[in-house]
């Protein structure tokens, strides 16, 4: 133990996240790590001329959120480009992809969720030739998995896009697309915007938010160069883990990439594949039918192609992240996880696992492998919701069912995907859930949002709780989530701290 810390919080509420749950006063840090945390006494003897002190007045202190499905670049989108997801009705979306950023020659708009207008019906291309008649226009759904493009966009780039992912009415297309289709138009307009500036932007809005870590989904990008540029500069404030797209996986072998290798900054993750869709686009593989249109859901990835992938990569010994939301898909997610070895060792995980079934829940305890959720999801649960409209009621209340998987013991790691990302608005969904028998405490959606996260990235030893040795990645909150937990969402963040140092302070 260092004789003094360089910096010491004292007068606070800290709650360590331990294995008692134990709350603290005082916390001192030396060169990135924790070195004490207790009473101001104790604390504050490691205190010298040089120490920068902190003084909380009372203000509640947690680890550093780890965030375990972002999309950064799609985040930094969100903040560059016209930002759908404040509208209300179809004539504000308009209105804001109208008024967006006219410096590129694409016009883009990300986060509309027709769910929430009066309408309810997506965007199509007659929707967005009121944008522009002269450029190209494309729209992403909240959950991009679904986009909308103007007449523009269709000549420029229809010919590109795979039939079965184009709607057609009559036999022409309406201009709503999905799944493949929606990465043909992110792939062909992906310069629009430098990476780093919306990576920049990115992360200092998930600092702004408490966010130390995020574990980012990368796809055709070169988020990972700029990432480990700003490493190299030591400018990334932001704890990243990459989890390559399976399109990745010839180059991630060819280098040589291993899961867990990197800095303590940018380290490689799991490889990410999918299985189904979305419920918003009636493309997540269900076993009952939508109630409000025909159908099923999607196969993505075929499961023979998912069987192939799945050997090769923990064979290679990666770990793995597969998309699953409906019941079929996490079904056929779990018979291929649990062909390997050992899912529970390798850490495999399933993101999203929004319609899991009682015997589904017990597999994944049981096996080991964790379920990466996303309780801001509860934002569509609400009675006459996006989930009522698709599921039925019955079933809507069977969705994101995290009480049924805390009792049983499953490993969870909350993140966001993006939707937005907020970690705070993702707790207070958590604790305030539709359904009074999904709802978990406070104690334990902040555990799922810190350290169960930092377990989903092999980091448990590092990150996640408030603890002598463990890095010093920390937030501050102006108020406690314990005594407003019907308002845990309305709560600011006063200071972000990464390895010790201050990067964020609110205004």
């Amino acid at each position: 133990m260092p004789a003094y810390a360089d910096l010491i919080i004292t007068d606070a509420h800290i709650h360590t996240v331990d294995d008692d749950r134990s709350v603290a006063e005082a916390v001192a840090i030396s060169d990135g790590r924790i070195v004490r945390v207790g009473d101001m006494t104790s604390v504050e003897r490691l205190a010298d001329v040089e120490t920068t002190i902190i003084p909380c007045d009372g203000r509640v202190v947690l680890p550093g959120f780890i965030d375990a499905h972002t999309h950064m670049e799609s985040t930094g989108r969100h903040l560059v480009h016209a930002d759908l997801s404040e509208a209300t009705t179809r004539e504000e979306a308009i209105d804001l992809l109208t008024r967006g950023d006219i410096g590129h020659e694409w016009i883009f708009g990300f986060g509309y969720d027709e769910s929430t207008w009066p309408e309810g019906e997506l965007l199509r291309r007659d929707d967005l030739d009121e944008v522009s008649t002269e450029r190209p226009v494309v729209a992403y759904r909240v959950d991009m998995h679904t986009a909308s493009i103007n007449s523009v966009a269709l000549e420029r780039v229809g010919d590109t896009l795979p039939e079965d992912d184009i709607e057609l009415d009559e036999g022409e297309p309406t201009g709503l697309i999905t799944e493949d289709a929606v990465g043909v138009v992110s792939e062909q307009t992906a310069d629009a915007s430098p990476t780093l500036t919306l990576l920049e932007a990115a992360t200092a809005h998930a600092l702004s938010l408490g966010v130390t870590c995020v574990h980012d989904m990368v796809r055709h990008s070169d988020a990972p160069r700029v990432y480990r540029a700003l490493d190299i500069k030591d400018e990334l404030d932001l704890r990243i883990r990459l989890n390559y797209w399976s399109n990745h996986l010839d180059a991630v072998d060819e280098l040589g990439l291993q899961t867990n290798h990197g800095s303590d900054r940018v380290e490689v993750g799991a490889i990410k594949t999918f299985t189904d869709g979305a419920i918003g686009g009636r493309t997540a593989k269900v076993t009952e039918a939508y109630v409000d249109g025909e159908g099923t859901g999607t196969w993505v990835v075929d499961p023979d192609e998912l069987e192939a992938l799945v050997k090769r990569v923990d064979d290679a010994g990666h770990q793995l992240t597969i998309h699953a939301i409906g019941d079929e898909a996490i079904e056929v997610t779990l018979d291929k996880l649990e062909s390997t070895d050992s899912p529970g060792r390798s850490r495999h995980r399933v993101e999203h696992v929004e319609l899991a079934s009682d015997e589904q829940i017990q597999r994944f305890t049981e096996s080991g492998i964790i379920a990466s959720v996303q309780p801001n999801f509860h934002q569509w649960s609400g009675e006459g919701g996006l989930y009522d409209r698709r599921l039925g009621e019955a079933r809507s209340r069977g969705s994101n069912r995290f009480r049924t998987m805390a009792d049983a013991g499953v490993n969870l790691a909350f993140g966001s995907d993006s939707m937005p990302i907020g970690p705070l608005y993702g707790i207070h969904c958590a604790v305030n859930a539709r359904d009074p028998s999904q709802r978990l405490t406070v104690d334990e959606a902040i555990e799922a949002y810190t350290l169960g996260s930092a377990y989903a990235g092999f980091a448990e030893d590092d990150l996640g709780s408030i603890e002598p040795g463990k890095l010093a990645d920390l937030v501050i909150l102006e108020e406690s989530p314990w005594e407003v937990p019907n308002a845990i969402a309305e709560i600011e963040v006063w200071k972000t701290i990464v390895g010790g140092e201050v990067v964020y302070r609110s205004s």
